[in-house]
């Protein structure tokens, strides 16, 4: 019997394992000659008033950093700043190099980044001011239980919150290629909506911080605006308030839902969310990159082409750039920005934030840099799908082994 299990998961492991690697080198060497483009980008919108703060919307690396830095270098009392991915370079030193002179003057300043996403970045780079409080979320969350994807969880968070007034959240990590030249949506609040950015963070910080080090205290005004909502997925804790976001929103949706995702790999009930909307008439687009920068993620999200191009969805893909904005808009009043891939890792399996919004002026905002971005992108038919290799159909289906790890 043994045997026979052996040969079976042989048989359900090796062959995607190939193809897997066989993309990465095919990728490697397609990047090697062919460098990462540009984008064209539509400016900045205006900020707009939801309820009692001011929301402001980025699309643009550089004056998305800008702004952040701008805000840390007139910051007075307290900096929380979290990101995913830092990169050694001028954007990421330029960011360093704030938060130091910033606790050099005497501003309490907290940090979190996530070790794994840093790995290529160099220890040294990880040094900071000893007025500076750190934490670094581990490789491998212990007890270690190797069957338990908790285990394996990601603080894949990107936050910013300066004096307990502006808050920051979006897909936007931190470095030079993504001041140029990745299309990423970022959103800036300002007023009582930035205390739900700052309790996440808090409530963050005092679960995983070390022992050492001191609790951060617990907010003692929330407001209530119930048009604007942040929303944290917690696998330690089993909690993905996002994923149920999203399926009530669509399931809401009458008129029209626009997605922008990198990673487009729905789980079943997402996906048959989206069918159904789009059977009952609903406009639903999805856009996507064309080329992402994780090749395994754009072979297994081609595997729901056919489902969803045959359920009336529309697929535009994003060209010449890597777009990683995650966001939504629906019927004109409701949208989202935030970290969250619309993958299983991001869903059930790692630490994510979303902004989730009910205006009609920001709606307006979120439609028209979703039209912006279509006309960078081209549409997939479904006549043109069908025309795709044999051999690449084979491959989709094969992969589609490893779906429940993404």
């Amino acid at each position: 019997m043994s045997q026979w299990i052996r040969w079976l998961l042989a048989a359900l492991l090796v062959p995607p394992t190939l193809i897997s690697i066989i993309l990465v080198l095919v990728d490697t060497i397609r990047r090697h000659g062919h460098p990462q483009g540009h984008f064209l980008s539509l400016r900045d919108e205006p900020p707009v008033h939801v309820d009692k703060s001011k929301v402001q919307l980025y699309t643009y690396g550089n004056d998305l950093y800008q702004a952040m830095l701008a805000d840390i270098e007139h910051a007075q009392k307290r900096i929380l700043f979290e990101t995913f991915i830092w990169k050694n370079d001028v954007i990421g030193n330029k960011f360093k190099d704030a938060l130091q002179r910033a606790a050099q003057r005497g501003v309490e300043v907290y940090i979190i980044y996530d070790q794994f996403a840093n790995l290529v970045v160099s220890a040294a780079f990880f040094q900071f001011d000893p007025a500076i409080h750190v934490l670094r979320y581990p490789l491998i969350s212990f007890p270690f239980r190797p069957l338990t994807l908790k285990t394996y969880a990601r603080d894949h968070r990107k936050v910013l919150i300066v004096d307990d007034l502006i808050g920051y959240l979006g897909g936007y990590n931190i470095g030079d290629l993504y001041a140029r030249k990745w299309r990423d949506t970022h959103v800036r609040v300002q007023g009582p909506g930035a205390w739900e950015i700052e309790n996440s963070f808090i409530d963050f910080w005092n679960e995983y911080k070390k022992k050492r080090q001191a609790e951060l205290p617990e907010l003692t005004r929330r407001d209530w605006d119930s048009n604007l909502i942040v929303q944290r997925n917690d696998p330690m804790l089993f909690m993905f308030p996002i994923r149920s976001m999203y399926l009530e929103t669509i399931d809401r949706t009458q008129e029209s839902f626009y997605l922008t995702n990198p990673y487009f790999i729905p789980d079943r009930a997402v996906l048959y969310s989206l069918l159904k909307a789009a059977r009952r008439g609903v406009d639903v687009r999805i856009l996507v990159p064309a080329k992402s920068n994780h090749i395994i993620a754009d072979w297994l999200s081609h595997g729901f082409y056919t489902q969803c191009l045959k359920g009336g969805i529309r697929l535009l893909l994003y060209s010449d750039a890597m777009i990683h904005a995650k966001t939504a808009t629906a019927d004109g009043v409701w949208s989202t920005v935030g970290t969250a891939n619309l993958d299983r890792l991001s869903m059930v399996g790692n630490f994510e934030v979303n902004l989730e919004l009910y205006d009609h002026a920001v709606a307006r905002q979120m439609e028209k840099i979703f039209e912006y971005d279509v006309s960078q992108a081209y549409e997939l038919t479904l006549a043109n799908w069908e025309k795709r290799p044999l051999y690449w159909k084979v491959s989709e289906y094969l992969l589609s082994t490893f779906r429940p790890l993404f």
